[in-house]
């Protein structure tokens, strides 16, 4: 995390210097054009660093969930949870029913992580009135696991080198067995849990994990940059399953 952090503070920095290159923020201290230079480079600067930083890697001693089956080491992580208030079974369906029209800004936030240019169905550019993950696993998804009204685990590749042979129907223990140098392993769940008083705790999870240094050092650039967007995404999308599981209760 402490990564995305300095990407983040860096970017912001680099910002608010290319601003004042066109108008100096003097409230900000900026007074001048030349200053704001030296705001944008030491925004540059700070940025770079934080795409360097290492990643450390987490491992789960006893797995209990279909994601630390598959994923039980990891160096990149993010978790979000909401509680609603419908049975499991329903909240499940919901995971499995809500579009990308329900989830607030999915299809703004996924046009600027593809830079605006157009490309095949895929969960970055999906149709308004499908089930997001349908979308997912009949595009770059492979489903790895299941289990009725608990977890559903997703899993792709986003790193992988141009000679790797991907059979032609992938199956969950061909993705698991995958180690080789240059690969970026990303897995996705949602998981539903009972609480008090007839609620539910829905949490969604991503880990990835690289093979070897130069993948991972590939893969934290790119994470520390869009990780901001990917978080939201995720919590506007639970929002969406909580809003359509809930109405239907």
């Amino acid at each position: 995390m402490l990564g995305v952090v300095v990407v983040q503070a860096g970017l912001t920095v680099l910002v608010l210097g290319g601003l004042s290159l066109v108008r100096p923020l003097s409230n900000l201290g900026i007074r001048t054009r030349r200053r704001g230079l030296v705001v944008a480079l030491a925004g540059m600067a700070l940025a770079a660093t934080g795409m360097l930083l290492p990643a450390g890697e987490t491992r789960i001693a006893i797995p209990r969930t279909h994601l630390d089956e598959f994923a039980p080491a990891y160096q990149f992580h993010e978790l979000h949870e909401i509680h609603i208030a419908a049975s499991e079974e329903r909240v499940y369906e919901a995971v499995n029913e809500v579009t990308a029209k329900e989830v607030f800004l999915f299809r703004t936030l996924t046009w600027i992580r593809r830079l605006g240019r157009a490309g095949p169905e895929s969960i970055l550019d999906a149709p308004e009135e499908q089930p997001l993950l349908d979308v997912a696993t009949r595009t770059s998804f492979l489903t790895l696991a299941e289990e009725p009204s608990r977890e559903v685990l997703v899993g792709t590749l986003v790193v992988a080198p141009a000679d790797l042979t991907t059979p032609p129907e992938p199956t969950p223990s061909w993705f698991k067995a995958l180690d080789r140098p240059g690969l970026a392993k990303a897995t996705m769940n949602f998981r539903v849990e009972a609480a008090a008083n007839g609620r539910c705790v829905l949490t969604t999870e991503t880990r990835i994990y690289a093979t070897d240094g130069a993948s991972r050092r590939r893969f934290a650039a790119y994470w520390r940059v869009i990780y901001p967007g990917s978080s939201l995404i995720r919590r506007m999308w639970l929002r969406a399953i909580k809003r359509r599981a809930e109405i239907a209760s």
